[in-house]
Parts: structure tokens; sequence; C-alpha cells
């Protein structure tokens, strides 16, 4: 039997209650069920799929349907002027027959396959400095987490002013301890490496995830690890960072994904593709392809090469993540 709601979420129980009696009625083909028919996993079910109805709408009219969209533009002209026309692979033709673009793939997978791993070490490295609990310890936490909530805009505005050569903080501490200042954003040598930097700093969620993961770490393994006489170096190697590898292959997956798709931000504040091609991202082509010159076509094939470039990683950490799943459960 369901107890009564009471309070504000009297109308929503009542209604769901309604809901699964209708469910229930229509099912078993009796015109007088009673509150008794309805089971508690049919009103927990109609319950759940109620709460996620508004995500899995919007995800639907935000997501999945512009990104269908997405590839149909691929394979057609299209200036958001006139209506779009069928051209089949000419998109990609033309796509592949511009230097440009393949200057902007080589600097996206540098940037990518340098962020997302130093990403990922940042945040194991910090992980494990700040997993155990003392005094102290949740403050820096916060600090590290801030990195990864800030609005991209008001993120790449401050590593803007860091990087400055002539008044930025970082260049005045090399100045004064006597070290060589870089150009940073100025120069085409260190353009790429200074917005790889500027990415793999933000690695508050993966510090997080991986303190969560080292918390579900048996206690028993350590102890057995100290009773044998074993080092911390050879701890982490043997018992934490097995368990760990999981999430760490997810993590890299997630950040080149991120790193092949939403690096725009950063690099249309901060260098607007320069100097010269230096750091000219495929998303910066595609929005400048899309919005600037209005080849909505040509940008919509860029999207789907990206979408191509992210699929196998992807594909290749879920995969060796069921494995490793697979086993820690055996």
């Amino acid at each position: 039997m369901i107890r009564p709601a009471t309070g504000e979420c009297a109308i929503i129980d009542f209604c769901i209650h309604d809901v699964c009696l209708m469910m229930t009625v229509k099912r078993s083909g009796a015109a007088s069920a009673s509150f008794r028919t309805i089971t508690p996993q049919a009103f927990r079910d109609v319950q759940l799929w109620l709460m996620a109805a508004p995500f899995l709408l919007g995800a639907l009219l935000l997501v999945i349907f512009p990104a269908v969209l997405s590839f149909a533009l691929a394979f057609m002209r299209y200036d958001a002027l006139a209506p779009p026309t069928w051209i089949g692979f000419e998109n990609f033709v033309v796509l592949f027959r511009r230097e440009v673009f393949w200057i902007a793939l080589r600097n996206t997978l540098a940037f990518a396959f340098t962020a997302a791993p130093l990403q990922v070490l940042g945040a194991l490295l910090v992980a494990l400095l700040f997993h155990p609990e003392r005094r102290g310890v949740r403050v820096y936490r916060a600090a590290v987490y801030l990195t990864g909530i800030l609005p991209d805009v008001a993120y790449a505005l401050i590593w803007l002013w860091l990087l400055n050569p002539l008044y930025g903080p970082i260049n005045l501490t090399l100045a004064r301890l006597g070290l060589p200042t870089p150009a940073w954003l100025v120069d085409p040598r260190t353009a790429l490496a200074s917005l790889a930097i500027v990415a793999a700093v933000r690695m508050g969620e993966g510090m997080v995830l991986l303190i969560a993961a080292r918390r579900t770490a048996p206690d028993s393994c350590y102890d057995a690890a100290r009773i044998d006489g074993a080092d911390r170096l050879r701890t982490f190697w043997h018992i934490t960072l097995p368990w760990l590898a999981p999430w760490l292959l997810l993590l890299l997956a997630r950040d080149l994904v991120m790193a092949m798709h939403s690096s725009l931000t950063p690099v249309l504040l901060m260098t607007g593709g320069g100097p010269g091609y230096a750091t000219t991202l495929l998303p910066f082509l595609m929005y400048e392809e899309a919005f600037t010159h209005l080849r909505l076509g040509e940008a919509a094939a860029m999207m789907v090469t990206i979408f191509a470039l992210i699929a196998p990683p992807v594909w290749l950490a879920g995969w060796l993540t069921s494995r490793r799943w697979s086993e820690h459960a055996e």
C-alpha cells in the first residue's frame, strides 16, 4: 500500500499515482482496479521516468536533433541565406584540399594529446596529495576544484593576464629569479604549448573523481602491503595504480574529447588562432567558417571530422574500462 504524501509533494504523488493506476487498468483489462493493484516497483518506475522527462526532452531538442541536422548539413551547400542544396561529399573534398584544414588538424591533435595526458597526470598527483584527511586539506581541494567550475570566458581572461609577456605575474616572477621570460602566447613556438598548459590546469573534476575512487580501494590490500614491508612507491605501483586504472582511462577519454571540441573559447579570446596559424584548432576554424564566412556546409563537415576523431579513443577507452571493471568485480 502506498503511503499518502503530505505537503507540496502531495499533488505530484497523486498525479503519479493516477498514471500508475491507468497503466495498471490498461494492462490488466480490469475496469475496477484498486490502489492495491499498483506495485511499489511500478510506482517508482513511473516516478523516475517523469523526473527524467525534462532532461530527456532537453537532450532531444538541444543535443540529438541539432546533431542530426548538422550531420545532414555536411552533405549540403548552405549559407543561411538560401535554402540548402544537396551536393554529396563535395564539402569534404573542398575541405581536404585546403591547407589550413590540415594545419588545424595537426594543431588539434598535438593540443589534445598534450593537454589531456597532462590533465589526467595532474589530477592523479593532486588526488594522491589531498586524499588523506588532515588539517586544511578541504581548502586546498576547493581551490583546485575551482579551476573546473569557473566559466570558460573568465578562466581564459585570467590566463591571458597571467601569461602576458610584459606585465604578467608569471614573467615578472621569472625575471626576478633571473630565468628566461617566454613570450608565451605571442611566440609561435610556445603559443600552442601555452594553451595546452592552460587546459591541463583544469583538473578539479578529475581530482574529485580520483579521490572518490581511491577511497573505494580495500584497506586490507594496503594493510597486507604494509605488513610485507612494501614502500610507498611499490604500494602505488602494485595497488593504487591498477585500482585507479578504469577511472584514469575514463578521464583520459573525456579530456581528449573536451580538448578536441571545447577549445574554442580560449583560442577565440586568447590568441585568435595566431600568431600565424600556430593555435588554429578545428573548433576555431569551424566557428570561422560558419559565422564569419557563412559556409555552414563546410563547418558541418569539420564537425563530422571531429566526431570521427573522437569516436575511436572513446570506444577504446570504454572497452578497456569495461574489461578492467570486470576484473575488479571478479
